[in-house]
């Protein structure tokens, strides 16, 4: 779900975790979710040559994006508080032999940076704030004057299946009413607009894409679903929405895709909508 971590005004602690399992995660969903991403950040103006900071950079999936935009006369700096997120980042750069890209550790609200950027960049970052426009006033301020500021939010608004597929239908239900009562803003990307203006920036332009499938092909919608759910699992279960037993894990994804075939339905992922304007 996010490339993010809570500031010191979050509402609670991060609901998805650091673990392992979890950065695995985030590498699967960004694999599907990055050209969409690149779309968005290309539009906003994203260039060559760029100087960009990735706020809430997690294991580095969008700084690494970035890096390949700016190319190698550009600079990505990626933020985040948990050091475990930067950990990985950092061996997956070394890994990739990239130079363009450099990690810090820090909450991006309340960090100092020795020159301005280009851009300022983020994705599922705002869903996770208590007060998301406070936010964005505070690291627009980072960017010089005629820069951009552009993320990448979802909204839950879009998930559905047609016609319907029970199981798929009710793991909606569940992380919906899961983030919720853990104080996520579930419907992040439909806000943008308003958020934005709140910052004191520019009405934001806005493009909104979504990843969708029909019966046997919709199996990637699937495994994201069924993925979120798994990690969400021990927050379903302490909040009171569901259970391990109702839930069946291990065979979710089967199950989801044995309905899609038989009901030849369209499974419809997040709303994926991004937002960007000049300051």
């Amino acid at each position: 779900m996010s490339d993010v971590r809570h500031n010191a005004d979050s509402v609670s602690q991060y609901v998805l975790g650091h673990s392992d399992r979890e950065i695995e995660r985030l590498k699967a969903q960004a694999r599907l979710i990055d050209p969409i991403t690149q779309r968005f950040f290309r539009e906003a103006g994203i260039i060559p040559g760029m100087r960009v900071l990735d706020v809430g950079t997690g294991a580095g999936d969008v700084a690494f994006l970035a890096a390949d935009i700016v190319g190698d006369k550009g600079e990505v700096v990626g933020v985040d508080r948990v050091p475990a997120a930067l950990e990985a980042a950092r061996a997956r750069a070394a890994a990739r032999s990239l130079r363009n890209v450099a990690f810090r550790e820090g909450d991006p609200s309340d960090m100092a940076f020795e020159r301005p950027f280009d851009a300022v960049i983020g994705r599922y970052v705002l869903q996770f704030q208590k007060d998301p426009a406070t936010m964005l006033r505070t690291i627009a301020g980072y960017v010089r004057p005629g820069g951009v500021v552009t993320f990448h939010e979802i909204d839950w608004g879009g998930l559905g299946s047609f016609p319907l597929t029970p199981t798929y239908d009710r793991c909606c239900r569940w992380g919906i009413d899961t983030l919720r009562l853990h104080g996520t803003e579930t419907r992040m990307g439909s806000k943008l607009h308003s958020t934005f203006v709140a910052a004191g920036l520019p009405p934001p332009s806005m493009r909104l894409e979504a990843l969708v499938g029909g019966g046997a092909n919709s199996l990637a919608v699937l495994q994201l679903i069924a993925e979120l759910v798994a990690t969400l699992l021990p927050e379903m279960e302490r909040l009171g929405v569901t259970t391990a037993a109702d839930v069946e894990v291990a065979t979710l994804v089967e199950r989801m895709r044995n309905e899609a075939i038989a009901a030849s339905s369209v499974i419809f992922g997040h709303y994926q909508i991004g937002a960007w304007s000049r300051v």
